[in-house]
């Protein structure tokens, strides 16, 4: 079965705002089975989402749409609905009763712009949003099923899980199965090239690639007479790329690299400390985006010399004799901070992120990372490019890859060859 997305704001037509609501609905309705035909994004214009939505319709079995179900004058959506299906707006006392409540539980009152949120078109189901204050609905326009959401991706994602997802599992035809692979540690093209003749090798298969610096995913994408067949035969291939790309896979779906760090940590019972110079705090932010107390103790952002000198112990004789970007001061900040956090397992991060502060001796992109463990402590040098973002991110990834790496006792060389781009 065939979908389309459509994506509904100004601020997204001027690039105000980057829309990634699209993508992650057609990521959501592929894992379901359907084929994605169309995404497409327009402005708070009624006619042009009363032409977009007959287009459409026209076209796909099944629509989402996001955005435009808010409080404001340029909140078209639903009056756009309302016209293409040719009924009026009524408004739907049940949802504008839960928005009453919703704003008696804040301990305000419900201003009369937000009534306008819970008129729908004439003969639509109300889809309850426990997220925010806009209700979503679903109407058929034509044959097609069509679904609209508020924009917000938060209320999004709580009314695709608990309204459309269940609705599109019992009336989706599926024929085709697909795995995610995460991985850091090769650039894309060099992924590409190690699943080189693939596709070729097995029916149906489809690879896609995703980077998202300094991550590539890999999409296994089968279609075959069933699901069942499809899905053995996207395992099969996810298992073959597993082999091909080695050490460089970290994880599946919705995997992330700092949960991978985390459960190798976990595999030994190790606790973590950081030391961070050049990057500034990132690491930490990385490992505790999620939960991560049963094995992340902290850490310290070690800017300048006296920080390294007061709080982790580093001699100042070292600082003046090699300088803060040096082996021997990364060495002297894991070691430190590990005997600072009682932890069982340390790193450090010292470098130069530019864009200035570089010497021919000392170029920018150079950092060097110190791994203080049970065994004893290992230090690593590379020389990173890219801007000062991508410096940052990319040595925060390695260093975590370090901690992986010997958690795990898996110290390939692979993973270490870095690259900014493919």
């Amino acid at each position: 079965m065939t979908a389309a997305v459509l994506c509904i704001g100004t601020e997204l037509t001027r690039g105000e705002l980057a829309d990634t609501n699209g993508p992650w609905l057609a990521a959501r309705l592929t894992e379901l089975g359907f084929q994605v035909a169309r995404v497409e994004v327009v402005p708070d214009d009624e006619g042009e989402i009363v032409a977009a939505l007959r287009r459409l319709s026209e076209r796909a079995s099944v629509l989402v749409c996001s955005g435009g179900l808010g409080p404001t004058t340029d909140d078209l959506t639903a009056a756009a609905v309302a016209r293409a299906l040719g009924v009026p707006l009524v408004c739907h006392e049940p949802s504008l009763e839960a928005i009453r409540r919703r704003f008696e539980r804040a301990g305000r009152e419900m201003s009369p712009s937000n009534s306008k949120q819970a008129e729908l078109p004439e003969g639509a189901q109300a889809l309850s949003n426990a997220a925010g204050t806009a209700p979503g609905f679903a109407a058929f326009i034509g044959d097609c099923r069509a679904y609209f959401t508020p924009g917000v991706p938060r209320e999004l994602e709580h009314l695709w899980e608990a309204h459309i997802a269940p609705r599109l599992r019992s009336v989706a035809v599926v024929t085709s199965h697909q795995v995610r692979l995460r991985t850091f540690g090769l650039p894309e093209s060099a992924v590409g090239e190690k699943l080189a003749g693939l596709e070729e090798q097995h029916a149906g298969l489809t690879l896609g690639y995703r980077a998202s610096f300094p991550e590539v995913e890999v999409k296994v994408h089968v279609s075959a007479t069933s699901q069942a067949d499809a899905r053995q035969t996207a395992l099969v291939v996810a298992e073959e790329v597993r082999v091909r790309l080695g050490a460089a896979v970290y994880g599946e779906g919705g995997d992330t690299f700092p949960l991978a760090v985390g459960r190798a940590l976990r595999s030994r019972g190790w606790r973590l400390a950081v030391a961070e110079s050049c990057t500034g705090g990132l690491v930490g932010h990385l490992l505790t985006r999620a939960p991560a107390s049963d094995f992340f103790v902290g850490g310290a952002i070690v800017y300048a010399n006296s920080a390294k000198t007061r709080i982790l112990g580093v001699n100042e004789e070292t600082l003046r004799a090699h300088g803060a970007v040096s082996p021997e001061v990364a060495r002297a900040m894991a070691e430190g901070i590990r005997r600072a956090a009682e932890a069982d397992v340390a790193l450090s991060v010292t470098g130069i992120a530019g864009p200035t502060g570089g010497t021919p001796e000392k170029p920018v992109g150079l950092v060097h990372w110190a791994v203080a463990h049970p065994g004893g402590t290992s230090v690593t040098t590379r020389v990173l490019t890219g801007d000062r973002g991508q410096i940052q991110r990319l040595a925060a990834y390695v260093g975590l890859s370090l901690v992986r790496e010997i958690a795990l006792e898996e110290r390939s060389s692979s993973l270490l060859r870095v690259a900014t781009s493919g």
